[in-house]
């Protein structure tokens, strides 16, 4: 239930309304960007709603219950702040977004409608489209740990306790939108960077991060795939660095990082193969240890 204050509801009940519609999103990358269907800018607290986007969203189809509220939202790219690069770049995927009605002739009477996160963003040339997920979203979402035989910690961070280094280096041929080869990494092994992280250091995608789907190596010379194209072209002569990938299983921990006594996850849990399989003396289900003392 919303509250209105009472100049807002004085305005509703007047028969004669002036109000439009105004959306704030706020990007992961921390930029707040505002706006609104109406044909002029507006402005409150401290944020500027700008006007003639083509920015609108969908009918809300909200329960009483827990579901999770029915809404999408749409724009043309015609702003300077929407543009397809940030959406390729994944800067407006789970942003947060608030949703507005407000008195256009007198900004100080509105009211808070909905609050939530964009959720998957898909673009065309000329325009894009996100869902919104509203705030009981968070619910489906699992909170604690889960028993599995990989690890569930990221390299390098507090849980790995690896020392991760970045390796620069360059690009030195390009070969499509997610293949090139570089310089600065024939020492290292094929499939060493495979999963890690790829960040631009120069050229159009400067700043840019992203995931190596495939590392390899021929003939001295090193190959870089990614799993998703830069937002902009790569070129030849584009620096960057990159970080070991790490494919989480407790094999790779051990022959790549000398890092098992901090593995986080469970390489000797019994399956469901193990659960459903007969008893017999070659492997009892005693309880005990499966692999020896």
């Amino acid at each position: 239930m919303k509250t209105l204050s009472a100049a807002l509801q004085a305005h509703l009940s007047s028969g004669t309304t002036t109000l439009c519609w105004c959306w704030k999103i706020t990007r992961t990358d921390g930029l707040v960007l505002g706006f609104t269907d109406h044909d002029a800018a507006l402005a409150f607290e401290s944020v500027s709603y700008e006007a003639a986007t083509g920015f609108t969203a969908s009918e809300v189809q909200a329960g009483l219950d827990l579901s999770v509220d029915n809404l999408s939202v749409a724009g043309a790219l015609s702003s300077a702040s929407l543009n397809e690069d940030d959406l390729a770049a994944g800067l407006f995927d789970g942003a947060a977004i608030e949703i507005w009605r407000v008195n256009w002739a007198a900004p100080e009477q509105r009211v808070l409608l909905r609050k939530g996160v964009l959720g998957e963003v898909t673009r065309g040339k000329t325009g894009f489209a996100a869902e919104m997920r509203g705030l009981a979203e968070a619910l489906n979402q699992p909170v604690g740990r889960v028993f599995g035989h990989s690890c569930d910690a990221v390299l390098g961070d507090g849980r790995c306790k690896v020392a991760v280094t970045a390796i620069a280096a360059t690009v030195s041929a390009v070969l499509d939108a997610r293949r090139f080869s570089a310089s600065g990494l024939s020492a290292y092994a094929a499939a060493w960077f495979a999963a890690g992280m790829l960040t631009f250091t120069s050229g159009a995608n400067q700043g840019r991060v992203t995931q190596i789907k495939r590392h390899t190596l021929a003939g001295g010379r090193a190959g870089i795939e990614l799993w998703q194209a830069p937002s902009q072209p790569v070129a030849a002569g584009d620096g960057f660095t990159v970080t070991p990938g790490c494919d989480k299983q407790f094999a790779t921990c051990k022959s790549k990082f000398a890092n098992t006594a901090n593995f986080r996850g469970c390489p000797y849990m019994p399956g469901t193969g193990v659960a459903l399989a007969p008893a017999s003396s070659s492997t009892p289900l005693d309880g005990g240890s499966r692999y020896g003392n």
